[in-house]
């Protein structure tokens, strides 16, 4: 790791062509990078000529030296015996799943959605994807029908692979029954289902049981070579317009990054029993759950529950059980675990942990104290890290070893071969310590590529707005000494317990509601999302019974899922707007937050008189 963090110019082709060396190619590369930014042109091409496989990467090539060292240890929801998988094992598996899909006809490059809860058999779809060269789009378990048809209408996937129940917090969720919904009247479509739960909505030649189909296929399967620049994944994110984006991450430049900061930011040793609490169904499960951690032949834990089930100290018994040395998760958790009180840390020791590390937000000072001094005893290190789902991997973070005082709230200073810059509104570059907003200068290996079907959007979002950067659509903060903290968000994109969600698909759900004329969504602070839901609804006709919201709260757990429901739903006769009919957010912002003695100039707003009355109704969010 030494060598990694000193070599002298981190920006260079030679480093990233040594990073690639953490891998295996079947084909070596020729060109290192072929990149270039900017609003009308953006080139980002990585490792060109090389072919490999991503699944080859992270299981085949570990069988000569690791064929019986533990890939995962999966926990399930409800305590239980836990069951360990090998290298040898998860091979197999993998090449059965890999041989099902095959059989239903997913060929290379074919979008295969997956739609499963944290358990092996999702991760064994996903590298079966990688490893016959189609492209997994995996959506979260906790997004709703209508969310799941969106995305498999969107990337035009055919094939949709799913479990009959998943399991959170002692509590059923029918995936299957979700996955009718979603496919219902779409053409040409194949599920594959695994569980042998109840058949009664099965479809004659769309339905298959995986259990039934398994035995019937080869248990080789060989890995199909790609290039590097062939799509990987496909993963939505939610953007400012009402339709998510979805993330295209390519297979060479993305699996090196994944290894390279897998290994750099965790410090990650073989001795290390690594635990990255995120789902699959976000970036953090894929590049830190699935795909570096394996690459790098690592021990993992895979839990199916939640946090508190069935109580507090649930994530603490699994680290004293398997003595996770590595645990990475997000501040909403560690939040929602301190809020619980410490008597539940007193039943565990939790001596074996040296890294804590947290994701999705920038963790308050408050929480990131109480991680390292009550759950790591004061000794432990802890990484805050700062990374998006277009990143594919951290990008700024305290890489233990080297920086050996990190700041509460800070992710700190940039990895290897990523140059931060912080520009103001025109796009000048800021020196010292100011702030800003938050843009890179040059390409890396894991950098997104393009939005599905919309390349444009891709240009427009990420490169139309500071011509010649990569625009993070976040705002920072950087002291002296060149640190960073990011301060959230510039975008109209919330950022809920570590989950983006766009304002405008929350109120694409609201106004679907027959009784809705308009409305307007903000974030709010939330003590334990970090980041809450706040809706302004206009209604058709002059109502304020409590049933129009529960309604309202149904639309949009219906629409996208559960965790977009808002935390208040507050209505009002009508919504701050300029004269020009444009919705004046940083009110609504200012509003909700409390900050009513900070609304800054409002002369210009069509009915200023009505903002009164919006400061009369508002209503307090609690966390």
């Amino acid at each position: 790791m030494n060598a990694l963090i000193n070599t002298p110019d981190t920006v260079s082709d030679q480093f990233w062509a040594d990073q690639a060396e953490r891998l295996e190619w079947f084909q070596p590369f020729h060109t290192v990078r072929n990149t270039q930014y900017g609003s009308d042109h953006t080139q980002i091409e990585w490792y060109l000529g090389g072919q490999l496989n991503a699944c080859y990467n992270a299981v085949d090539r570990h069988l000569t030296n690791y064929a019986e060292r533990t890939a995962f240890i999966w926990e399930p929801d409800t305590p239980g015996e836990s069951i360990r998988i090998t290298y040898s094992e998860l091979h197999a598996a993998v090449c059965r799943v890999a041989n099902s899909l095959r059989a239903l006809g997913v060929q290379r490059g074919d979008v295969v959605t997956v739609y499963m809860p944290m358990i092996p058999e999702a991760v064994y779809t996903m590298l079966a994807c990688a490893r016959i060269g189609a492209v997994h789009s995996v959506v979260f378990g906790g997004f709703s029908a209508q969310a799941l048809r969106d995305r498999i209408v969107d990337c035009q996937s055919q094939w949709v692979v799913t479990t009959d129940v998943s399991w959170r917090g002692g509590k059923a969720v029918a995936l299957k029954a979700n996955v009718d919904q979603a496919v219902d009247g779409l053409a040409n479509m194949t599920v594959l289902v695994f569980g042998d739960g109840p058949s009664d909505q099965w479809v004659s030649g769309q339905d298959y049981r995986y259990s039934a189909l398994a035995p019937t296929v080869d248990a080789d399967c060989d890995p199909v070579p790609m290039d590097a620049e062939d799509p990987l994944f496909i993963l939505y994110t939610s953007g400012s317009t009402g339709k998510p984006k979805g993330i295209v991450h390519t297979t060479g430049g993305y699996l090196v990054y994944a290894a390279m900061t897998h290994q750099c930011v965790f410090d990650y040793q073989l001795t290390d029993v690594y635990w990255c609490t995120a789902d699959i169904g976000w970036i953090t499960g894929h590049t830190y759950g699935v795909y570096g951690p394996l690459v790098n032949a690592a021990t993992s834990v895979i839990f199916e529950g939640v946090p508190t089930y069935p109580d507090a100290a649930r994530c603490w018994e699994i680290v004293d059980r398997h003595n996770v040395s590595i645990f990475y998760t997000a501040p909403t958790a560690i939040r929602t675990l301190m809020a619980a009180g410490d008597d539940y840390l007193g039943t565990t020791h939790r001596r074996s942990l040296r890294i804590l590390g947290s994701v999705g937000e920038p963790i308050n000072p408050v929480a990131w104290q109480w991680y390292r001094d009550a759950v790591g005893h004061g000794k432990v290190h802890v990484v805050d890290t700062w990374w998006q789902t277009e990143t594919g991997g951290v990008l700024i973070a305290p890489i233990p070893g080297h920086i050996s005082d990190p700041k509460p709230g800070f992710a700190m200073q940039p990895l290897p071969g990523i140059q931060p810059v912080l520009v103001d509104e025109s796009g000048q570059v800021l020196a010292g310590a100011c702030d800003g907003f938050l843009c890179l200068v040059e390409s890396w290996p894991g950098q997104m590529r393009t939005i599905v079907g919309d390349h444009q959007r891709f240009l427009d979002t990420y490169f139309k707005r500071f011509d010649g950067y990569y625009f993070t659509g976040d705002g920072a903060t950087r002291d002296a000494e060149g640190n960073y903290k990011i301060t959230g968000r510039v975008d109209d994109v919330l950022n809920v317990s570590g989950h983006r969600l766009g304002t405008a698909e929350i109120e694409s759900a609201l106004v679907a509601h027959p009784m809705v004329a308009e409305a307007a969504v903000v974030g709010v602070p939330h003590a334990i999302k970090g980041e809450g839901v706040y809706a302004y609804v206009c209604l058709m006709e002059a109502r304020s019974d409590v049933r129009v919201c529960d309604e309202l709260m149904a639309c949009v757990r219906d629409a996208i899922g559960p965790i977009a429901k808002p935390d208040c739903i507050q209505i009002v006769s009508g919504l701050p707007k300029t004269r020009s009919g444009k919705i004046m957010r940083r009110i609504l912002r200012a509003i909700a937050a409390g900050n009513v003695d900070d609304l800054g100039d409002i002369s210009t707003l069509l009915d200023p008189d009505g903002v009164a009355q919006i400061i009369a109704d508002r209503q307090v969010v609690s966390g």
